[in-house]
């Protein structure tokens, strides 16, 4: 997996961890996730790497990207 660097934040980056798809966008100045091409509701992050960090947890924990 990729890390971020700090000078040169995307404004958007995806990549595949453990065979599921994450990906993070900024918008207004907060990290948006997406697991499984799925936007993640209710949830923002500061920083890219929180949002990665907290889209791995996910995917170690087997959560799906939709919850029905």
């Amino acid at each position: 997996m990729q890390t971020i660097e700090h000078d040169d934040r995307p404004e958007f980056w995806a990549d595949t961890y453990n065979g599921r798809s994450i990906a993070i966008f900024q918008r207004c100045g907060k990290w948006h996730a997406y697991l499984d091409h799925v936007l993640q509701h209710n949830v923002l992050f500061a920083t890219p790497e929180d949002a990665i960090v907290w889209l791995t947890e996910r995917v170690d924990q087997g959560i799906p990207g939709r919850l029905n």
